[in-house]
């Protein structure tokens, strides 16, 4: 009796999570979904006030509560030459966004009994076989000297970014330079790369700490897109279309954007050093190109290569809010769901938060920080992207830009705030 009894409420705490299968639609009346329409237009002033005050270019926002998109704006211009309206439908680079998507992929495969999460990533990917740390580094010649690691990487570590990795462009000064030498791509800009190349040979690099002893932003999401291709015999872009992009309705989310929606493509905005004025992003070659997802290309990057839209990410976040389902299509089981958003990193930290299984994780300090709710998971993208969705509350918001270096990444706390304020009930 006190096993069934366990179970029950077991059963109870892996499901109260979740709402309903809301599909979007848009809100006859944000009150019907507790949230005040007049308090909601305070946003309008504060990224127009962006805009007027040239720290953006343009600013996509949406907003859903339990299903209601209540609030979805564009503002600001868009292009480089005719300066016209940024469009609430452009398709934005998503870069790091593109982490979360992934990560439910290799949680797809894990409910089909493919691996355990505690499994060595070696078990299937054999370049990673004896991981070695790095120990001492020369930074005038980039040589090295390392010693074994204490264990494997997990693909728990993998998802948790505690592997050991570290990222290519901005991580780590040593790994920097490590992975330039090695010509390791950031997934960004890089359609001539292979995943299959790339990602055994980053496996023969020193990591920069020891497997689950630190958190450690990292390339251990593109390790699982192609651990996605090795587990499942499809290309990574061919897999997230079919298992992901189809059955949810994402029809605008792609690695490499077909011809007829390019231009819907945001243009890609700088900052000029001396004076932080808004410019468009000049080609550049070996650097970040603007004009990089509208290219044919090879390397489908898990943790950074897609592009989208703030309404088609806003799908994928309101799956994961109705527990793994979506307009009668599931992709994961609830309890696989509360996994993912649950503490997978133990007594290590990101600020305040708490990392799941591919997302940001808000704790009670967050909570007291911001008007948000413990649970509520999160991330961003390097061009100024950034998402969360409240579980407890059903709230997702979503606030889209397009600009490297960003100044004023003050913004995306200001959003949540400004949405927060809005909710009645």
């Amino acid at each position: 009796m006190r096993f069934l009894l366990s179970l029950t409420l077991l059963t109870v705490s892996l499901t109260a999570t979740y709402s309903q299968p809301y599909k979007l639609t848009d809100a006859k009346s944000p009150a019907t979904v507790g949230v005040n329409a007049d308090r909601l237009q305070r946003i309008d002033r504060v990224l127009k006030e962006y805009v007027d005050q040239g720290k953006q270019a343009g600013i996509v926002a949406l907003v859903v509560r339990n299903g209601q998109v209540v609030y979805h704006k564009a503002f600001g211009e868009n292009g480089t030459t005719a300066k016209a309206p940024l469009q609430r439908d452009a398709i934005m680079r998503i870069a790091s966004q593109t982490k979360a998507i992934t990560s439910v992929a290799v949680m797809m495969l894990f409910e089909e009994g493919r691996f355990l999460l505690d499994d060595p990533i070696s078990k299937y990917i054999p370049a990673f076989k004896k991981p070695v740390v790095l120990e001492t580094f020369n930074e005038k010649d980039t040589t090295y000297t390392t010693k074994p690691a204490k264990s494997e990487i997990t693909i728990r570590q993998l998802l948790t970014h505690t592997s050991g990795l570290s990222y290519a462009g901005i991580g780590t000064k040593e790994a920097v330079a490590i992975y330039a030498k090695a010509g390791i791509p950031s997934g960004i800009g890089t359609p001539m790369y292979s995943l299959s190349a790339t990602i055994p040979a980053l496996a023969k690099l020193p990591l920069v700490n020891q497997p689950g002893e630190k958190w450690t932003y990292s390339l251990s999401t593109d390790v699982l897109g192609y651990f996605v291709e090795v587990i499942s015999g499809q290309s990574l872009d061919q897999f997230l279309r079919t298992r992901i992009f189809e059955p949810l309705g994402m029809n605008d989310t792609y690695f490499y954007m077909p011809a007829n929606k390019a231009p819907r493509l945001a243009t890609l905005y700088t900052e000029v050093p001396a004076t932080k004025a808004v410019v468009p992003m000049p080609v550049q070659a070996g650097g970040i190109s603007g004009d990089y997802p509208t290219k044919a290309g090879t390397y489908y990057s898990g943790g950074a290569g897609l592009s989208s839209t703030a309404y088609d990410y806003a799908i994928f976040l309101q799956m994961m809010l109705n527990g793994g389902e979506y307009n009668g299509k599931r992709l994961l089981a609830p309890a696989t769901v509360h996994l993912i958003t649950q503490n997978q990193i133990g007594a290590l930290n990101i600020g305040d938060n708490k990392f799941g299984l591919g997302f940001e994780i808000a704790t009670e300090k967050a909570a007291a920080k911001l008007p948000v709710s413990v649970g509520l998971f999160s991330w961003g993208g390097f061009f100024g992207t950034n998402y969360w969705a409240d579980p407890e509350k059903g709230i997702i918001g979503v606030i889209m830009t397009q600009k490297y270096p960003n100044s004023y990444g003050d913004l995306n706390d200001k959003f949540r705030v400004l949405v927060y304020q809005a909710i009645d009930k």
